[in-house]
């Protein structure tokens, strides 16, 4: 009788222990970290500081993507501010390099900029270049000359850990013999790659080395893009414009400086599209009909690379909607000095 009694007794102990564990909890539980636990098994710790928070969201400030909030300004920043490099010379072609900001009106878009960021008459800016040389069938009598001429150029102007500069030959379409490079030996066995034959498709080959070389580079510091074209001005396998080419050289902003390869003593129509593209991009057209004249055209390249100016400026009513923006400098001093630059760009959000 007495086990029957202590046996009753521990099974009222072992019922009234579980209804208190039953009905313990005074607070409703988390129905989110309900639902997490279903699911997981776990509840995430920040289930609870969510709960905690009175069910108020983290401000936008805490979010992951926060970074990218605090990137805008940087962005703003590269998409309203213009780079422009100029030239100047005297009535006689000689170039002036002593200049202050003060010497010069720029408008752009037919308005004075909203600031200037910067300005310099900058002689030690690293280069890139682009060496472009017609490669068809109607330069094949002087192109021996022509190479070698475009080696001794790229000797003289591309410095080792400095600077650094591309081949691309040309006939009916653009190929790389030498990609981006400081070295000398490299470049000047990219321009010996070089065999002339077929069609030209000049304005492709501008095209490309613009949008696919110059404009994919890296610049993380203001350097100085340039081409040098040698060729005729003859196209006749292009899918491009010559327009669009010229547009496509000012959205990277490039100068272009063309070597004529017509050595008939007298301009042709080929010429006069080479000064067109020399013109627009603020570069210069040369015009060497004797063939020994070519290493001088060179050398004039070479030293006006390193004596221009540079202007950094902030546009006036400035919209990133792709609109082409006209850009004119010009020295106080009209009547003696003369100023070279591209003639506009592109207001992209690029």
């Amino acid at each position: 009788m007495l086990l029957k009694v202590s046996k009753l007794a521990w099974v009222l102990v072992f019922a009234a222990c579980a209804m208190a564990q039953t009905t313990a909890p005074t607070t409703p539980s988390n129905p989110s970290a309900t639902a997490q636990q279903d699911q997981t098994g776990t509840t995430p710790a920040t289930t609870n500081n969510a709960a905690n928070s009175g069910g108020a969201q983290p401000a936008a400030t805490d979010d992951p993507n926060a970074p990218v909030d605090d990137s805008l300004p940087k962005i703003k920043a590269r998409t309203n501010e213009v780079n422009v490099v100029f030239t100047v010379t005297d009535k006689h072609g000689k170039r002036i390099t002593d200049l202050k900001q003060a010497d010069f009106r720029i408008l752009d878009d037919n308005k004075p900029p909203e600031e200037i960021r910067s300005f310099h008459a900058e002689a030690n800016l690293p280069l890139q270049v682009g060496l472009l040389i017609d490669a068809s069938n109607s330069v094949r009598d002087r192109f021996k000359f022509e190479q070698e001429s475009a080696i001794e150029f790229l000797n003289q102007t591309v410095r080792h850990g400095y600077d650094r500069a591309f081949v691309v030959g040309f006939d009916a379409t653009p190929e790389v013999t030498q990609d981006f490079t400081d070295s000398s030996e490299q470049l000047a066995h990219g321009v010996r790659e070089l065999r002339p034959g077929g069609g030209t498709a000049m304005y492709d080959a501008i095209y490309f080395a613009c949008r696919d070389k110059l404009m994919k580079a890296p610049k993380g510091s203001p350097v100085r893009r340039a081409l040098i074209l040698l060729s005729d001005g003859e196209d006749n396998l292009s899918h491009v414009t010559r327009e669009e080419a010229i547009e496509m050289a000012q959205r990277a902003e490039a100068v272009i400086y063309s070597i004529s390869t017509n050595v008939s003593g007298t301009k042709g129509p080929g010429d006069k599209v080479l000064e067109r593209i020399a013109d627009a991009t603020g570069g210069r057209a040369f015009f060497p009909f004797q063939i020994r004249d070519v290493v001088n055209a060179f050398s004039e390249i070479q030293e006006e690379l390193r004596s221009q100016y540079a202007v950094s400026y902030k546009p006036a009513d400035f919209k990133a909607d792709g609109h082409y923006r006209t850009i004119e400098i010009v020295a106080n001093d009209r009547k003696n000095f003369r100023v070279r630059a591209r003639r506009g760009w592109y207001a992209t959000g690029q």
